[in-house]
């Protein structure tokens, strides 16, 4: 299967970086080829933590969205798809939207056979809540809604999993998960060495060096939620 992930979310510091990371560690792990796209002009997150994976991409151009579409064309020599993960800056909703509306975007994604996931990262607030009910008024049926419930940034959810809105986006299907907080010294030596997931805990040299169980439980984390991924249309 090949997929194309929007990880957003509309507001800024509600983990879409950390999450577009973690996907992107799991499709190497799992062996999927797939290509990133870093929309944040001043953080680029996602293409410094995995450099040879993803690279920055203008989200208010047409043509630098047109890349995004054009990577999910390429095959690799076994004839496997390639998927795509965007990692979405803050207020790059109606941007997008246009792009997606002009292109017919989701139409010609359905006949490539390429499923379009919308990962929808949400604190405990109620604006993620209102900005979750616009995400589902702007595209309706068709896309895949993953609703992430990020335990980084909060852990009073009781807003979202009582509203209408939550209700609606699994009445199309959606599905409501969540990404726990990788303890917060081991995600701080990550983020000092600019490192993937995967070469922190390899990494044996350095001052922010993992200890023996940090690495443990930075694995704990990754393999948590690789099962959780398991279930999900990637």
């Amino acid at each position: 299967m090949s997929s194309l992930n929007f990880i957003g979310g509309e507001k800024g510091g509600v983990g879409k970086s950390v999450t577009a990371r973690l996907l992107a560690q799991y499709f190497i792990d799992r062996g999927q080829t797939f290509t990133g796209f870093d929309t944040d002009r001043s953080h680029t997150s996602f293409t410094r933590f995995y450099a040879d994976y993803a690279a920055p991409v203008i989200v208010d151009s047409y043509a630098g969205l047109d890349l995004i579409a054009n990577s999910l064309e390429a095959q690799t020599a076994d004839g496997q798809q390639n998927s795509a993960i965007v990692d979405l800056a803050a207020q790059t909703a109606a941007p997008l939207a246009r792009w997606i509306k002009d292109s017919d975007l989701l139409s010609l994604l359905a006949e490539m056979g390429v499923t379009v996931n919308f990962w929808h990262l949400a604190d405990s607030g109620k604006d993620s809540t209102d900005l979750l009910n616009r995400l589902l008024d702007t595209y309706g049926q068709g896309p895949n809604y993953f609703v992430v419930k990020n335990e980084g940034r909060g852990t009073d959810f009781s807003l979202l999993e009582k509203s209408a809105t939550l209700s609606r986006a699994l009445e199309l299907g959606g599905k409501l998960i969540t990404l726990s907080e990788l303890h917060e010294a081991s995600m701080n030596k990550i983020d000092r060495q600019n490192a993937s997931f995967w070469a922190a805990i390899n990494n044996r040299e350095g001052d922010a060096v993992l200890g023996m169980m940090e690495r443990q439980r930075v694995k704990t984390w990754l393999r948590n939620h690789y099962a959780i991924f398991d279930t999900l249309p990637l």
